[in-house]
């Protein structure tokens, strides 16, 4: 698009709440805004370039196209942007690093004998999710100490249905809902507790538990007014260790940034009953050139909508740009008011203060780690360009490997490293066409033929999406002589054997390269070898990752596709409800009918279709 249709574009822009997206020449979505008018917002952008921050200007430079969808109201608009801007990832937008790997700590509400568990996706399944944890050791200890205090199960919903008590049973671990020792009032009301303990609501927890305890005493239940009153002892020692930072016994979040050129880190701590609970903390990129308010109010979006519970008041070391369109939003999560106040003065001053000095050592601390680790990196590279004999620095470091079991449902995989760092978004993956049987060498061929190929079709051909262009300074194959001449043959077909390659073989660590009889043996505590091998790993891990995707949609998804009326939903619930399409052939009909989403036509069709193949 030229200036001139993007210029057309921008004057039809609607005087409305919505939200713009930008993209460059080759179609990628460079940026996501939100705006309470549209045609003011992003018309604003280009006037008076020279008076914008360099990251503008930078931004401005590259927009090529832009589109712009129309919402209702600016807190539609804001949701919207936050869920645009987690799925595209703009490369101008700030990003709120890797959250998308922080886990959360689920309580199964919607089941009849609710779990507590870990899950690194949030769903809209009635369940209650508390995080997201950046830390696992402490949410792993959280969960240790809620099932020592309040014994739930574990087991899934398919062991639950059969009825027999497990060895957490046994032990006292668990009530045994699974064989009628424990009815369904009685459990849900100590998962009740679990949630007012991860609420931080202890003080309430504490006052039910002391009433249980009463009346079991009252009733002559000596051994159970024991264990509440041993259960009640734990729960005050953790509330104990918690800091009283509030007389008034609020329910707060309070939230302050800390930043150093584009370095940001947002940490958040839980105030509930006025005692803090715990705190997380969240590093941002890209935050270079924008304002304060700018960078609370993205680090507000993008925290609460990722979490469950919103407290009454939010305290902010600064304050956020679009202040009531985001505490209108936080009202319609909550279901209530919600507050967003920027101290002055006093005590929640003081609080505010230190959260940030929190904030500001954790950033310190990564930003120490980091040049440590850019320092151990470079050092790493120097050496393999000196020992491998390298004509320089190898900035773009490629490794593949092969995975398969006896030959069934062959991969490889190709990872990346830029200037000694994984850069996932150029990993590739290979499904093995033309190989039958277990043949790494062969399959290792087809997976540089098909890599370099690509690459030179890119180029001539001139295509938009450049997935396989950028070519390596080194290539590093998972495996020995074998696989490195099966390799090699297959860059020399391409025309590419002038890329140096080297195949690294397991447990000896040796390096091999064509041409050289005796390998080359870097040392065991050297920072290249260790470079090497965690490049190695990655290929590993990608390529085994990928071969269990496929073997497990060939397990367990292509028999259940082929019955007719089953479709994706009905598939996924038998095999949630059932384990494995193993456990789903062994059911009754009376079985299958209990399923959610299954009715009697449905369940028939299964048992049938099944019962007929075991035949």
């Amino acid at each position: 698009m030229d200036r001139t249709e993007l210029e057309e574009k921008l004057n039809r822009l609607p005087d409305r709440p919505g939200v713009y997206l930008m993209r460059d020449s080759k179609g990628n979505i460079i940026y996501v805004g939100k705006a309470t008018s549209l045609k003011n917002r992003v018309r604003s952008y280009f006037r008076s370039t020279h008076r914008q921050a360099a990251k503008t200007r930078a931004l401005v430079s590259h927009i090529a196209d832009l589109e712009y969808i129309v919402t209702d109201s600016a807190v539609e608009a804001l949701i919207l942007e936050n869920n645009l801007i987690k799925e595209h990832r703009p490369k101008y937008n700030i990003d709120l690093k890797d959250d998308k790997t922080y886990p959360y700590l689920k309580v199964t509400l919607q089941e009849k004998f609710p779990r507590v568990m870990v899950t690194r996706s949030v769903q809209k399944d009635g369940a209650r999710y508390f995080g997201p944890y950046t830390r696992a050791g402490a949410m792993n200890e959280t969960l240790k100490l809620l099932r020592r205090l309040f014994p739930v199960r574990t087991c899934t919903n398919h062991t639950l249905q059969q009825g027999r008590a497990c060895l957490n049973a046994h032990i006292g671990r668990c009530p045994a809902p699974c064989d009628g020792r424990v009815d369904e009032d009685t459990y849900r009301a100590a998962v009740g507790e679990i949630v007012l303990f991860l609420e931080g609501r202890g003080d309430d927890l504490v006052a039910r538990l002391k009433q249980r305890m009463e009346e079991a005493a009252a009733n002559l239940e000596f051994e159970k007014a024991a264990r509440l009153r041993d259960q009640i002892r734990a729960v005050q020692d953790v509330l104990a260790e918690q800091k009283i930072v509030s007389a008034g016994l609020e329910d707060q979040d309070v939230i302050a940034i800390a930043r150093d050129g584009g370095d940001a880190c947002g940490q958040v701590f839980f105030v509930r009953g006025g005692k803090v609970m715990g705190r997380e903390h969240f590093f941002l990129g890209g935050t270079a050139d924008l304002s304060r308010e700018e960078v609370m109010a993205f680090f507000v979006q993008q925290y609460y909508a990722r979490v469950d519970v919103v407290p009454r008041e939010i305290l902010l070391g600064d304050d956020a740009e679009d202040r009531e369109v985001i505490e209108e939003w936080l009202g319609q999560k909550r279901g209530g008011r919600v507050r967003l106040r920027v101290p002055r003065r006093g005590d929640k001053l003081k609080l505010v203060e230190m959260v940030h000095k929190n904030a500001l050592m954790v950033l310190q601390e990564y930003q120490l780690a980091r040049r440590k680790g850019e320092a151990m990196t470079a050092g790493a590279l120097q050496e393999l360009r000196d020992r491998l004999q390298l004509p320089g620095i190898p900035h773009r470091i490629e490794c593949y490997d092969i995975s398969h079991i006896q030959g069934s449902d062959t991969v490889g995989s190709m990872v990346v490293f830029e200037e000694g760092l994984p850069k996932p978004v150029d990993y590739r993956r290979f499904k093995i066409r033309t190989v039958e049987g277990p043949d790494d060498f062969a399959s290792m061929k087809e997976v540089l033929n098909r890599r370099f190929r690509r690459a030179r079709q890119e180029l001539e051909e001139g295509e938009l999406s450049l997935k396989f262009a950028a070519l390596p300074d080194l290539v590093i194959i998972d495996g020995g002589k074998g696989q490195l001449s099966a390799a090699r043959e297959a860059m020399r077909a391409c025309g590419v054997e002038e890329i140096l390659t080297f195949g690294l073989a397991k447990e000896e660590e040796l390096l091999f390269r064509e041409g050289r009889s005796t390998p080359i043996v870097l040392p065991g505590d050297s920072e290249g070898l260790r470079l090497l091998q965690r490049i190695r790993d990655e290929a590993h891990r990608f390529a085994v990752t990928y071969h269990r995707q496929l073997r497990d949609r060939r397990q367990h998804g292509s028999v259940l596709d082929e019955i007719p009326g089953i479709g994706p939903k009905r598939k996924r619930a038998l095999l949630q409800h059932f384990g494995s399409v193993a456990r789903v052939k062994q059911a009754t009909l009376e079985e299958l009918i209990s399923v959610d989403g299954m009715n009697e036509k449905t369940a028939r069709a299964v048992h049938d279709y099944l019962a007929g193949i075991e035949r």
